[in-house]
């Protein structure tokens, strides 16, 4: 079925599109609860100078009726450029937190209209939303007027028994009417009823074509595809149709993906840092951290996978998994997991690149 003709009047006017550069979009890390906090950031950006690294959706309501807002929005000043995900459906209060966001810093705001969970459709919150354009349109809108960072969104191709190749078109111009100029759109539906957020994650199929066809409709928008996509070949012949890719498990599951973004994607000529050197790198941050109160293994379980597919990533794992949730772990304990890597085994044995 052919992409809904209905709506071929859309108009954007220039000048209410803000001056911004999207190069950061070419690639980006999704927002993934309970994975892309502050410390997964902080690894991420030694992997990568380029990627645009997204924060976990943070609701409206944990900024404002919360009682550590910093736990939430603080951040290091090396994680830029950094984007921030609001949960939220009331144009109001996404107004004040976009405000409360922008003074920390934030390069960008983007809302979430694509989480599919029980617990945010109940707040209308998430994926919910495409079914209410006009309503998001109004808190886009809100939030533009209390910042001047772009504020972006990130949606599915449709809910339920929604025809994508019908809403979604109505959808982005209703949005994009407001002076919205960014969409990543993640190519699944979203089921909200039936499917858990892990299934919604994986078995609706995936539509990258209705994706590419938005761009094509809208080629003034930038258009970011996210859902599936693993391999740099992949990203390679997606961004022939679309501005950016994001990605989600495959970059927080093996990280050293990150490693190879700034060479692939953006015509650096910069030398990859090394598994070990990235390692190595975390271990001030992670002095750091720890004297303040943090506990080792809030930071190195996301460092878990930097040694996937090598010879001794599985004791590295196994070392980090059995002693830094113990009391007054430190370094220490991930220089001596990194003791059961041999570096010069992998020095001697050329990277696999993701093709």
């Amino acid at each position: 079925m052919g992409i809904c003709t209905v709506l071929n009047t859309f108009e954007l006017e220039e000048n209410t599109l803000k001056s911004i550069d999207y190069g950061c979009q070419r690639f980006s890390v999704a927002p993934m609860l309970d994975w892309t906090d502050r410390h997964y950031r902080y690894f991420a950006r030694l992997l990568s100078k380029e990627a645009l690294l997204y924060t976990e959706m943070v609701t409206t309501g944990a900024i404002l009726f919360g009682n550590n807002t910093e736990r939430f929005l603080g951040f290091n000043a090396q994680e830029h450029p950094v984007a921030l995900q609001l949960g939220g459906g009331n144009p109001e209060e996404l107004a004040k937190s976009t405000a409360i966001a922008t003074e920390y810093g934030f390069d960008e705001i983007n809302l979430n209209v694509g989480c599919p969970s029980d617990r945010v459709q109940n707040n209308m919150i998430g994926a919910c939303l495409m079914a209410h354009p006009q309503l998001v349109a109004d808190c886009v809108q809100a939030m533009q007027a209390s910042t001047d960072k772009p504020v972006t969104v990130k949606c599915r191709i449709g809910i339920d028994e929604q025809d994508p190749y019908q809403i979604l078109p109505e959808f982005i111009e209703t949005v994009a009417k407001t002076g919205c100029r960014s969409f990543t759109i993640h190519a699944r539906k979203a089921w909200l009823k039936g499917l858990s957020p892990k299934e919604n994650r994986e078995i609706p199929p995936l539509d990258y074509d209705i994706v590419y066809q938005m761009k094509q409709r809208y080629p003034e928008l930038n258009i970011v595809i996210n859902g599936g996509i693993t391999q740099f070949e992949a990203m390679h012949q997606h961004l022939a149709h679309v501005d950016g890719v994001m990605v989600g498990r495959e970059a927080y599951q093996n990280p050293y993906i990150l490693a190879q973004v700034d060479q692939q994607l953006f015509g650096r000529d910069t030398p990859m840092i090394s598994r070990h050197d990235a390692v190595r790198l975390m271990l001030p941050y992670i002095e750091q951290q720890v004297s303040a109160g943090c506990y080792l293994n809030h930071i190195s379980r996301h460092m878990l996978g930097i040694f996937q597919g090598c010879a001794g990533g599985r004791k590295f794992r196994r070392y980090l998994s059995e002693n830094a949730h113990k009391p007054g772990s430190g370094p220490e304990v991930l220089e001596q997991a990194l003791a059961l890597v041999s570096e010069q085994a992998l020095l001697d044995t050329p990277e696999k690149e993701h093709a």
